[in-house]
């Protein structure tokens, strides 16, 4: 038992453990003070090639990945808003898919911060990028396995995580960190990096 919550212990220290790179600009909290709404644009989420998955396949997962962590920050954001930490509206994230879809941006690469502000009416953007060695999602490392017969957690990501003024229209922070070590669940992952990244999160009130 002693040696099932050691090993516990030491997972925890691993997914809090690394070197994180962060910028913010000297007004960033006055800026972020003037922000009444802002929006989690969908992440960039790139997964590992592998010679048995099709371009196609390897497409749709990293289309699943991306659902899967904009809704986790969605959520992640959205329980500290409750619990009164942090000090700005977050757009539904449903709300933000649609109205991107309608002005025929697919997804955040085919739109600049600003221009996704503009369409979505709000002060700001969340934007972020996910680099995964493995799927992180159950579908698709179950998809995975039936291709290469192998399953399970990423054992490396690469996150960067950056917000962007619109009425500036340039960037106010940015989070970039490697965590090299394995996760459960696209839950735990953003757990960790919003945890981290929070601490210098310009609409932060509090630490966490």
């Amino acid at each position: 038992m002693k040696k099932y919550a050691l090993l516990s212990l030491l997972v925890v220290a691993l997914l809090i453990e690394g070197c994180a790179k962060i910028y913010y600009t000297p007004d960033s909290r006055s800026v972020a003070q003037s922000h009444q709404i802002i929006a989690i644009a969908p992440p960039i989420v790139s997964v590992a090639a592998s010679k048995n998955v099709s371009a196609d396949a390897m497409i749709e997962q990293q289309k699943t990945e991306s659902i899967n962590f904009q809704r986790e920050m969605y959520s992640w954001l959205l329980k500290r808003k409750m619990q009164g930490s942090i000090s700005v509206e977050i757009q539904d994230v449903n709300i933000t898919n649609a109205k991107l879809s309608e002005a025929g941006y697919l997804n955040a690469q085919l739109a600049t911060p600003e221009e996704m502000c503009k369409v979505l009416g709000v002060d700001a953007v969340m934007t972020s990028t996910y680099a995964l060695s493995k799927p992180m999602s159950q579908g698709a490392a179950i998809a995975m396995y039936l291709f290469v017969g192998f399953a399970g957690a990423t054992n490396q990501t690469t996150v960067d995580l950056a917000v962007h003024d619109y009425k500036t229209n340039k960037m106010i922070f940015d989070f970039n960190h490697k965590l090299g070590t394995t996760f459960g669940s696209a839950a735990s992952l953003v757990d960790a990096l919003m945890r981290k990244a929070s601490k210098k999160l310009p609409y932060y009130t509090s630490s966490y």
